[in-house]
């Protein structure tokens, strides 16, 4: 079943998370490194949704040594290396297992940056990065309305 249409301008200022109805895979070096069908996604304004993956369904043996940051609405962040096949996705992957209050739920999972990822496939389809190489966001074909880092003038 195709994707429901959405319009990313719709979407609430202050970031909401919600469950992702439809199964979703990660690829990396020709290997599924991520399938699930629980999965939670943030919506922001202007934004495309950044995908938390359960962290029990990444092949745990492809992480690597995380660095640290910060998240302005969610508390420290990890960021992950992932490695699959011989291929090398540095700081492709990030982590809040502190988050606090309305964001509590993305303890115990994991964003991957579609950028780094061979392919994402949500309700089996094609996830892109969302532009500008700013924020995690997956581009999905039902998405419309400005997404912040395309091209063009900037209202947000």
């Amino acid at each position: 079943m195709p994707l429901t249409p959405e319009n990313v301008e719709s979407y609430p200022i202050t970031p909401l998370i919600e469950p992702v109805p439809d199964e979703i895979v990660v690829r990396l070096g020709g290997v599924d490194i991520l399938r699930t069908v629980w999965g939670l996604r943030v919506l922001k304004r202007g934004q495309a949704p950044t995908y938390y993956l359960p962290l029990e369904d990444l092949r745990a043996d492809l992480l690597a040594l995380p660095g640290e940051g910060i998240c302005a609405w969610c508390a420290q962040a990890y960021y992950w290396t992932l490695r699959a096949a011989g291929v090398t996705a540095e700081c492709a992957a990030w982590d809040h297992p502190e988050a606090r209050g309305r964001y509590k739920s993305l303890r115990g999972h994991i964003a991957l940056s579609a950028l780094s990822m061979e392919s994402c496939r949500v309700g089996g389809a094609a996830a892109l990065p969302q532009p500008g190489g700013r924020y995690g966001g997956w581009v999905t074909p039902n998405l419309r309305g400005r997404i912040e880092g395309a091209p063009g003038p900037q209202t947000w």
